[in-house]
């Protein structure tokens, strides 16, 4: 059997690997349009803020290892075409243009996301990058570098432009964040998370510019200001951070089922609407946990696990994916946050009857030095209590208590559970009742 997979990053390679595995005696080929495999984007913001310094850090394992283990890749070449009927694929070898035509028996679609690059007037103009590849990473990290360039602006609020944030700040730049909606990761966080962020930013030193519209970049050939409906703001560097799109425009919308923005939906076994044809990653759904719906989730997480189950299916087993609760996290300066589950939002527009309690508290003892405020929200089921969602945020231990919401949401606990959970104390770690058992117990 010949598996073909398109796309070598953390879907695509994942399957690879296990797929390899189980079915030593088979042929898996992996085209890559990038000359990386198996890159770990999220690194990005950091390997630019020079926070690390050796980009193959980013990198779980090389081409050749790959190779070493019985996977064919074939890097810098772009998959352009897919006859599904007769099982056939289009690659283009972006070194030669050469255009090679490809049998399987078998295939998986991983191609990943890009940036959104929005309709900007002047987009073009030097010194104006997205962050998403190691190219990306490599040319922002040399411009941030540079101690000329003073002022940047970061054009979008959600992870990549706030991980951005701090990647600027710890180069001793000027930031400002031009954000299209009245709040920061607006589609993550409920209005409690994202006012503590946008505080956090602010007392940070970040100029923060929320409901504006970027019309215009100007300069003579390098960008030097960002003109928005509202003001113009100087800028020698641009950051665009609005987004991602899946990255499926060589398929036909017509003969694969796909959400609106291009996304190819797919089961919990990572199956497709054709045949024989998986996908999983940045350019797929993934079902959700608590709905059983397929959702748009671009999270490195949610692409190794389906990737590995859709190894595992490609193999002949006959594995789902047990659902994603959307669990990600962020560090704003020196606050993290984090969600599990469902938002309040979400939960609204499911049409659950629903409450929701959001507590204030300290995640450790007093006479213990470190002390800091933690904020807690849970979102819940008004007849049976069951836990449908979490968001923490604050200076310490935030996100690992959203570990345990997200543990708590799996088991389908109840708030009154929560409350007596058996959760570790120690003075420097936690208060007698932990923050978790105190959000619980007034949650009725």
């Amino acid at each position: 059997m010949k598996v073909i997979i398109i796309g070598g990053v953390a879907a695509g390679m994942s399957a690879a690997a296990k797929f390899k595995r189980l079915s030593p005696k088979d042929d898996v080929v992996v085209y890559e349009k990038g000359d990386i495999v198996s890159f770990g984007a999220c690194g990005l913001p950091y390997y630019v803020g020079g926070f690390f310094e050796d980009s193959r850090e980013m990198i779980a394992r090389t081409p050749e290892q790959f190779r070493e283990s019985g996977v064919e890749i074939h890097t810098k070449h772009e998959v352009t075409d897919v006859d599904f009927s007769s099982k056939k694929i289009k690659v283009k070898n972006l070194t030669t243009d050469e255009i090679l035509e490809e049998s399987y028996d078998k295939l998986m679609i991983a191609s990943g996301a890009r940036a959104i690059i929005p309709p900007i007037k002047n987009i073009d103009l030097e010194n104006v990058v997205t962050l998403k590849s190691m190219d990306d990473g490599n040319k922002l990290r040399e411009l941030m570098a540079n101690d000329e360039y003073k002022k940047v602006a970061i054009i979008g609020a959600g992870f990549i432009g706030l991980e951005a944030v701090e990647a600027a700040k710890h180069r001793g730049k000027e930031v400002t964040v031009i954000q299209l909606q009245d709040r920061v990761l607006q589609e993550v966080f409920d209005k409690d998370i994202t006012d503590l962020l946008e505080e956090e930013l602010r007392e940070s030193g970040v100029n923060l510019l929320l409901s504006e519209t970027v019309v215009e970049l100007i300069g003579d050939g390098k960008v030097s200001k960002v003109k928005t409906d509202k003001r113009e703001i100087d800028a020698d560097i641009v950051i665009l951070a609005t987004g991602v799109k899946p990255n499926t425009d060589f398929l036909k919308a017509d003969e694969i089922k796909m959400l609106r923005n291009g996304a190819i939906v797919v089961d919990s076994y990572g199956r497709t609407s054709v045949e024989d044809v998986y996908s999983a990653g940045d350019c797929a759904t993934i079902n959700n946990l608590i709905t059983g719906k397929e959702a748009y989730v671009p999270l490195a997480t949610g692409a190794n696990k389906l990737g590995r189950i859709v190894g595992e299916n490609l193999a002949g087993q006959n594995n789902s994916f047990q659902g994603s609760m959307a669990s990600s996290c962020i560090k704003v300066m020196n606050m993290e946050a984090a969600r599990t589950g469902l938002s309040e939002k979400e939960v609204k527009e499911l049409g659950f009857d629903y409450k929701t309690k959001f507590i204030t508290d300290m995640n450790q003892t007093s006479y213990y030095p470190g002390r800091e405020r933690i904020y807690v929200k849970l979102i819940y089921d008004a007849h049976t209590k069951v836990i449908l969602g979490g968001q923490v945020a604050g200076y310490k231990d935030a996100v690992q208590r959203c570990n345990v919401l997200a543990a708590c949401i799996y088991a389908k606990m109840t708030t009154d559970q929560l409350g007596m959970l058996d959760l570790c104390y120690s003075p420097p770690f936690s208060r007698t009742w932990d923050v978790l058992n105190v959000a619980g117990n007034v949650s009725k």
